[in-house]
């Protein structure tokens, strides 16, 4: 790799300083087959699930970037599920067409919303030269029966006009309790349409995990298709000299697990994205001004990020552990 470490752009630019960046998991990745999947068996329907602050909804924005680049033809849209005190219709098709961009969504009648809804639609698959539309519903166990039955008429309304729309219900554990309520109901209509598949989203959970997300900030570039990786553009001098994050895979590991031991926490060790990509973030920081020729952070640089990350508090505010909700699906 070339030694000229003059960054080709101001540091304040960087992904790793906006926050504007995302780093794939092995969870992530099963997401991902997981949409082919569904695509390639005509699957309409599925739900992902897990605790709070794990990476599901990072997961969405990756998944939907990726899908851009590998099926450009493919119409994705991320809906943000609210909570409110009643659910009533009008909100929820404004929630919709906020996600498929219309500049109004709160304005007009519920049957005006509806239409405005399908002829967005319509004409982003137009656009695109496909009839595949793809939901991501984030917080999806805040939605009521009823929701799910309004989004069934969506699907239905779409499907006539040749449009296949598929969704993924992305949220909490409380997510498979409603599907489990709504199959004890007698609901088949709606979990035979978006419950079909199931995943348990979940965290990094042993040294091969750290290992690839590690490997992601080494292999990734800004600018885009440069030289310059995430590492090197924090650690010129040490990348330069061979350095790279994934050799210090097992210490971090090994971090998090004295940290995960020393709290008193309850299971096993499973890292949540947001702690992991901010203890790593912490250490490319810290690691530029000691940047040097054979630099390599220390371990205890690695020891103070964890503890600064958050993850013990992050832990407490779960409130269980992380893996008790590692259902098979």
């Amino acid at each position: 790799m070339s030694t000229n470490n003059i960054r080709p752009v101001s540091l304040e630019l960087h992904p790793i300083e906006t926050g504007n960046y995302r780093i794939a998991t092995p969870a992530i990745q099963e997401f991902y087959e997981l949409i082919i999947r569904c695509l390639r068996y005509r699957t309409s329907g599925a739900l992902i699930y897990g605790p709070s602050r794990i990476g599901k909804t990072r997961s969405i924005e990756y998944l939907r970037l990726l899908l851009a680049e590998k099926y450009p033809k493919i119409t994705t849209y991320h809906v943000q599920a609210e909570h409110k005190p009643r659910h009533a219709e009008g909100p929820f098709f404004s929630s919709l067409l906020e996600a498929v961009g219309y500049p109004e969504p709160d304005t007009g009648s519920n049957p005006t919303k509806r239409i405005r809804l399908n002829n967005k639609i319509k004409e982003a698959c137009s656009r695109a030269g496909s009839g595949t539309v793809i939901f991501f519903i984030d917080e999806a166990q805040r939605h009521s029966e009823n929701e799910y039955e309004w989004l069934r008429d969506v699907h239905d309304h779409l499907d006539r006009q040749q449009i296949k729309l598929f969704t993924f219900l992305v949220g909490q554990e409380d997510l498979f309790s409603t599907k489990v309520n709504l199959q004890c109901a007698g609901k088949t209509q709606i979990v035979a349409r978006f419950m079909v598949e199931e995943f348990a989203f979940y965290g990094i959970r042993n040294v091969q995990d750290v290992a690839t997300c590690l490997a992601g900030y080494d292999n990734s570039t800004f600018p885009r298709n440069s030289d310059w990786t995430f590492t090197r553009f924090f650690i010129a001098r040490g990348v330069d000299s061979g350095y790279r994050l994934v050799d210090d895979a097992q210490v971090l590991w090994d971090a998090f697990s004295s940290l995960h031991n020393k709290s008193g926490l309850p299971g096993k060790l499973e890292i949540p994205m947001e702690s992991f990509t901010r203890t790593v973030e912490i250490v490319l920081k810290d690691s530029q001004a000691l940047d040097e020729v054979k630099y390599r952070p220390a371990k205890s640089l690695w020891v103070q990020a964890v503890r600064n990350s958050g993850y013990v508090q992050a832990r407490i505010a779960v409130g269980r552990t992380l893996s008790e909700f590692n259902h098979v699906a």
